[in-house]
């Protein structure tokens, strides 16, 4: 039996586990018991407040967006299987989500999915209105991003886009519009996603072959590790373009040596034909994104001192 099939997308434990029995597929649609991705999710717009210089006056906006990002990726979760239902039921790792097993109804689902959106809107509405229509652009691409992974070989590039707009966001509320270094942090976070959901695909790469379903994992082959390594690369290349035009010093440069550091374990340990020990790096991005924003931190609280 894989690694994949050891651990189950879907698994009842924690705070989640303890829930009613009538409650609990519900927080498992979605993803109430897998923490890491709202992590994922919140990060970049944690570092864009960061970086722009308001992690200390505005350290409510951090905790507005990390409800928002709890909020949020549980609705594209629930939006995702409702989607993928049917391929989900011919997978492994994902054949016992909630929607696939039957333990919710496709109508349950889709009022699910609108209470969460709601409790999004209650963060947009904290918003300026600038930023406010930026947290709105990004409806579109999150209803897309379901039918990337039919359509092309790099759905992790189309969850780039996706899972960073939250550094659109959090930039232009604290700067007031969108300039070059949020745009660097963003574009570094798309590059950042594609290297981490590459190493999660890993686990799929099998039944993703025999079901149709396209990933970077499946297009890099056997060249897994330099094509993460790559793509890590730019990430940190772009996250040092955006430093640099806020704090044109090399000591602020240094800031991303621990998260250059991390991210090189992370290549160097990595073994694609591993379920598990590529789902154990895939996770560690979490400390990843908690090593960007002490970066963000020290160099946008230095530059407004």
């Amino acid at each position: 039996m894989s690694p994949a099939e050891l651990t189950p997308d879907t698994e009842h434990r924690g705070l989640v586990g303890a829930l009613p029995a009538a409650i609990r597929p519900f927080a498992l649609l979605a993803r109430f018991d897998r923490p890491i991705g709202w992590w994922l999710l919140f990060w970049p717009g944690a570092w864009a407040v960061a970086l722009a210089g308001g992690a200390i006056a505005r350290w409510d906006l951090i905790l507005w967006l990390l409800l928002g990002a709890i909020a949020m990726r549980g609705a594209g979760c629930v939006y995702n299987d409702i989607v993928d239902r049917d391929l989900d039921k011919q997978v492994a790792r994902t054949r016992s989500r909630p929607l696939a097993s039957g333990a919710v109804s496709l109508r349950a689902a889709w009022t699910w999915l609108v209470l969460l959106c709601l409790i999004g809107l209650v963060v947009l509405l904290q918003l300026r209105p600038y930023a406010a229509v930026v947290a709105a652009l990004s409806l579109a691409p999150v209803a897309a991003y379901p039918f990337m992974k039919r359509i092309t070989w790099w759905p992790q590039a189309w969850l780039g886009i996706v899972f960073s707009w939250a550094a659109l966001v959090g930039w232009s509320q604290i700067a007031g519009m969108l300039t070059v270094p949020g745009l660097l942090l963003y574009a570094g976070s798309i590059a950042w996603v594609i290297g981490y959901d590459t190493i999660y695909a890993l686990q799929d790469r099998e039944d993703d072959a025999l079901i149709g379903v396209r990933s970077s994992a499946l297009r890099m082959g056997t060249r897994v590790r330099p094509g993460v390594a790559g793509f890590y690369a730019v990430a940190l290349a772009l996250w040092g373009g955006a430093i640099w035009l806020i704090r044109p010093d090399l000591l602020a440069l240094a800031a991303l040596l621990p998260v250059a550091l991390h991210f090189a374990w992370q290549i160097m340990t990595l073994d694609p034909a591993d379920g598990a020990g590529a789902l154990h790096r895939f996770r560690s991005n979490r400390f990843a994104g908690l090593l960007v924003f002490g970066a963000c931190f020290v160099v946008g609280t230095a530059s407004t001192l």
